[in-house]
């Protein structure tokens, strides 16, 4: 039973206990609400795997038509509303628009989900949802049950926001340098968009400040992170809000190979390409380059243009994610053109290739489930940030954990082929190329012990 006492944290709490909890006796039971994109669905399903390890029964909640595949062990999957229930039906939505929908929609589904669990011998006591939607912890509220949040970003992305969320910040940031607590100096190309040019991203900046309403009077705060990533930043929040890493979200296979068959996140939008392995299995260590932008980056013509340009003045073999969407944006000809040195997919298992030895480098938007990955499997990156968070991110690849470059764009915001070739050979054969590595090395020994020693939570 999860009590103040003895609680998912692993340590005492002075919140109230829900009634609902105090008639209970059985093992505890989890709801989860990720928020429906890739990049926040894979480290809410690697928590609830943890914890449904632990002995935790956990209901995993997505709105309808979200998913291509369901297969997440002895996780149950249920199904709310954001409102729209199809692909088709959210097509051309803008986010303030489906923001303000699925808030609505999914409090009302929601709780009639907790309801219908109670009624079929289920009953919920604690939700855990993605900080992108608080208004799961006034849900948890009205039913009595413990509420928790979940940053899929890092604490270091969190004091940005949080500054702005308590007015410490001012929007939009003029200054040319930025001293925050917990952070070294930030130029403003280290901050994400949103609070530099608000007014190009409508709607984002208050989804993204949003993420702290109710969570300092919430029961519990996630964040997939590793303490000693971020060390200075951990503290600086914990001083407000009851912050606990636990971090690196990723399969089991991959960290401690302690969850039988946790091989892969299990619950997918997207189809992985099985030709990826075969390639790299052909090629010599550390030799290939990899490159993807993850789950929703939307590079131009011109940037995709130089990216191909440099990937074919390496000379090196690599292996893209260019995803189906986005395939219309690759040079003529050129998959024709680099069939000898390269393999382009529209989408692969991004753990096997990182964990693969042929992979040397691993050109990336920085996106923090990327990033971690890459960092827990030791590989050097070259950063070619996108927006959100991906540039603070880089600015830590390259200037804190010193595991990889941060490309420079032009003066028209474009990362040119030359800088592209410079960046992917200094990680990749470059003086301190062994440098990189050696640290990549070291993180990724270090998010085991935090995992599994330090934070005393899995």
């Amino acid at each position: 039973m999860i009590t103040p006492q003895t609680n998912l944290h692993g340590y005492t709490t002075t919140k109230s206990k829900p009634k609902e909890m105090e008639k209970k006796q059985q093992k505890p039971h989890c709801l989860i609400l990720p928020y429906p994109l890739q990049g926040h669905i894979n480290p809410m399903i690697q928590f609830s795997k943890r914890l449904a390890h632990k002995g935790i029964t956990i209901t995993f909640a997505v709105p309808q038509g979200i998913l291509t595949s369901s297969a997440a062990g002895n996780i149950a999957v249920e199904t709310i509303s954001d409102g729209y229930d199809s692909a088709a039906n959210r097509a051309g939505v803008g986010p303030q628009e489906r923001l303000l929908s699925f808030k609505t929609a999914g409090t009302e589904s929601t709780s009639r989900l907790i309801e219908k669990l109670r009624e079929g011998g289920r009953p919920v006591d604690c939700v855990v949802c993605d900080a992108f939607m608080p208004w799961g912890l006034a849900v948890a509220k009205s039913k009595g049950l413990f509420g928790a949040a979940f940053f899929t970003q890092t604490s270091s992305v969190n004091v940005i926001y949080y500054n702005v969320f308590k007015g410490l910040l001012k929007v939009p940031v003029l200054e040319k340098e930025i001293v925050l607590p917990g952070l070294p100096p930030l130029a403003v190309s280290d901050l994400p968009p949103f609070v530099v040019e608000p007014e190009k991203h409508p709607g984002l900046l208050e989804l993204l400040v949003g993420q702290f309403e109710g969570v300092e009077d919430s029961h519990f705060v996630f964040v997939n992170s590793v303490y000693e990533l971020e060390e200075e930043a951990n503290d600086w929040m914990k001083k407000s809000i009851s912050v606990k890493t636990i971090g690196p979200t990723i399969p089991s296979l991959y960290l401690d190979k302690r969850l039988q068959d946790d091989t892969n996140y299990g619950l997918s939008m997207f189809k992985p390409d099985d030709t990826c392995m075969k390639s790299l299995q052909q090629r010599s260590p550390k030799s290939v380059i990899y490159v993807s932008f993850g789950s929703m980056a939307k590079l131009d013509k011109h940037q995709m243009e130089e990216l191909a340009t440099a990937l074919k003045l390496t000379g090196k073999h690599f292996l893209w994610v260019v995803r189906s969407s986005e395939v219309s944006k690759l040079p003529e000809n050129f998959t024709d053109e680099a069939s000898g040195k390269g393999l382009i997919v529209s989408w692969c298992s991004q753990l096997e290739v990182l964990a693969h030895e042929a992979v040397g480098c691993f050109v990336t938007h920085c996106g923090w489930n990327s990033t971690l990955e890459a960092l827990s499997l030791g590989v050097p990156m070259v950063g070619v940030p996108w927006w959100s968070d991906q540039a603070t991110n880089a600015k830590f690849v390259m200037d804190v954990w010193k595991v990889g470059v941060k490309a420079c764009p032009n003066e028209e915001g474009v990362v040119g082929h030359e800088e592209l070739v410079s960046c992917v050979k200094h990680v990749m054969e470059g003086e301190r190329a062994g440098e990189m590595r050696e640290n990549a090395r070291k993180w990724k020994e270090l998010g085991k012990v935090d995992l599994y020693t330090r934070n005393n939570f899995y």
